[in-house]
This record gives structure tokens, C-alpha cells and sequence, in this order.
């Protein structure tokens, strides 16, 4: 049985809140802990069970999330609510551990060139980095997540091609990792792209019932693939509140999938997710007051018009 199975309905939707991390990571305007904290139970308080919430990268490379330690020793334990946090390496591991994380998630890309702008190292020593990350992770009892970006295009190597992709995530899965997220970092993926990789995915052996779906809304398509993931027995998707973030090493990435607008689509085909839309928006109208432009989720905009939320 995966990993990842649950009860066995195949009408529920499990989505995954990554805006304090991979959202606000890209922000120009640096938020306050006690902010993100607010953010982050707020984000619980909508029902959301599994949320990123920071990442113990070296302060230098992404200050926006150098109060890692202060984050997360300002949420309280709570029932059924996985707070995870992104390690770049032992030294990381270490400071997870010590925090009390009980997720980790690692990360790697589909393409040679994206690796080496992100983390100073090619794919194939990344893979290598991560095996005693990943088994001193599980030696903790810790459950470990899997990110693969640029599964369907590179900003500095262009097309990718589905194998490439499908052989990194066989050897995540070979580390340890119990879940995978492929990521659309440039949102250059089409329907038409998302379903060829699925398919692929499927014939080559990869559980799809371990495999989470990210998408960057760049060129509009992010919904409809979301749609395709489902018809391919997708059943885990990530998303940010309000559609916060980019990519800070992918030039011209967007936002990701609003976490409102994933859930306004999934609810509207009558997929279960547990989690309360209007406190969604609640939290992103928290965190809009903050930072220096429009938040783009459509539905939180038209939300904000009928309500005069912050922008």
C-alpha cells in the first residue's frame, strides 16, 4: 500500500499551503515574525492540515526567512496540523531537528543548469548530497518530502523532457522520500504537457498516489492543469494564499496557484478538502497588508470587492 493512501476516497483533495515558505520567500518586503506566525494560524484555522512554513536555508541566501527558528517556536502544537520546513543540507537538518520539525522536504530540479543557479552543485552530486540528509531525516522519525522543479521546462535549458524528470523522482523515492512534489517552476506546462507526463510517470512505475502537483500560474494554465492532475488520479496539489511568490533562481516566474482560487475549482466540481475558503481568504487578507503590491488570486480579488478587503 503507498505511503500516501488514505480511507480510499477518491473525492478528497489534499492541498498543501507553501506561501510563508516558497511564497514569501520572493517578496521584496520583509514580514515581521510575529506576522507570519498570525499568517500561518490563520491558515490552520482554515482547515488547511499540512503547511510549509519556512526553510533553514543560510540566512544570506533568502533573508526574507532568517527567523526560521523564532517561527517556529511561536506556533503552537496542534492536532492534525503538519508544520514542515525545506532543508538545503546537514547543517539545516540540524536546525530542523532542533526545532522540532516533523516533515522535511528537499529539493532538486529536473534540469543540470537550474540546479546549479539554485544550489552551487550539478543534479547528480544534488542526488548525492541528499542521501544522508534524507536517511538521518528518517533516522528522526521525520517523514520527507521530495521537490522537483523544473519538470516541464528550464529558464536557462528550455523544453525538458518527461524522462528527465521521471528519473530524478525514481531516485528521490530510492533516498527515502515519501512524497514528491514535480514542479511547474516557469509555468510553461500545458494540459497537453501535464498529461503526457503522467502518463509517462505511470508506465515508467512511479506511484502516482505519492505524487503532488505544483504549478505556477505564469501563463494562465494552472487550473486546467490542476484538472488534468485529477483526471490522472493526481490527488495532491500545492498552492500559496492570495498566489504569493515566484522563484527567486527562475527569472520571469510568476506566482504560484492561488490556494483560493485551487480550492474555489476544486469545491466547485465537489472535491472534499477539509478546508474553509473565506478563512482562507481571511489569512491572505492578513498577510496583503504587508507587502507591496496586488495580491493576483482572482477569487481573493473579487472577494476583495465585495467585501473591501486589502489589496
Amino acid at each position: 500500500m503507498s505511503r500516501n493512501a488514505d480511507s480510499g476516497d477518491r473525492r478528497h483533495v489534499t492541498v498543501v499551503e507553501v506561501g510563508p515558505r516558497d511564497g514569501l520567500q520572493n517578496e521584496r518586503v520583509r514580514v515581521a515574525t510575529p506576522t507570519k506566525i498570525a499568517f500561518i494560524e490563520a491558515l490552520a484555522d482554515a482547515g488547511l492540515r499540512r503547511i510549509e512554513v519556512t526553510s533553514f536555508v543560510h540566512p544570506r541566501s533568502i533573508p526574507q526567512l532568517q527567523d526560521a527558528e523564532a517561527v517556529l517556536a511561536g506556533l503552537p502544537a496542534r492536532d492534525g496540523v503538519t508544520y514542515s520546513a525545506l532543508v538545503p543540507n546537514g547543517r539545516g537538518l540540524e536546525r530542523a531537528i532542533a526545532a522540532g520539525v516533523k516533515e522535511i522536504a528537499v529539493f532538486t530540479a529536473a534540469s543540470d543548469t537550474f540546479v546549479r543557479h539554485n544550489i552551487h552543485m550539478g543534479l547528480r552530486e544534488s542526488l548525492d548530497h541528499f542521501v544522508p540528509v534524507v536517511a538521518e531525516a528518517r533516522r528522526h522519525g521525520m517523514r520527507v518530502r521530495g521537490y522537483v522543479s523544473t519538470v516541464f521546462g528550464c529558464p536557462y535549458e528550455g523544453a525538458v523532457l518527461p524522462e528527465q524528470g521521471i528519473a530524478v523522482a525514481k531516485e528521490l523515492l530510492a533516498l527515502g522520500c515519501d512524497e514528491l512534489s514535480m514542479g511547474d517552476t516557469i509555468g510553461v506546462a500545458t494540459p497537453g504537457d501535464v498529461a503526457r507526463w503522467l502518463e509517462a510517470a505511470r508506465s515508467a512505475g512511479l506511484p502516482i498516489e505519492d505524487i503532488a502537483l505544483h504549478f505556477h500560474d505564469t501563463r494562465g494554465t494552472a487550473l486546467v492543469n490542476v484538472l488534468v492532475g485529477l483526471q490522472h488520479g493526481v490527488r495532491i496539489f500545492d498552492s500559496t494564499a492570495g498566489g504569493l511568490g515566484g522563484c527567486p533562481y527562475a527569472p520571469g516566474a510568476s506566482g504560484n496557484l492561488a490556494t483560493e482560487d485551487l480550492l474555489y475549482a476544486l469545491h466547485g466540481l465537489g472535491y472534499d478538502t477539509g478546508v474553509d475558503l473565506a478563512k482562507v481568504v481571511a489569512a491572505s487578507s492578513l498577510i496583503a497588508t504587508q507587502l507591496d503590491h496586488m495580491l493576483p488570486s482572482r477569487y481573493y480579488q473579487a472577494a476583495r470587492v465585495q467585501a473591501c478587503l486589502p489589496v
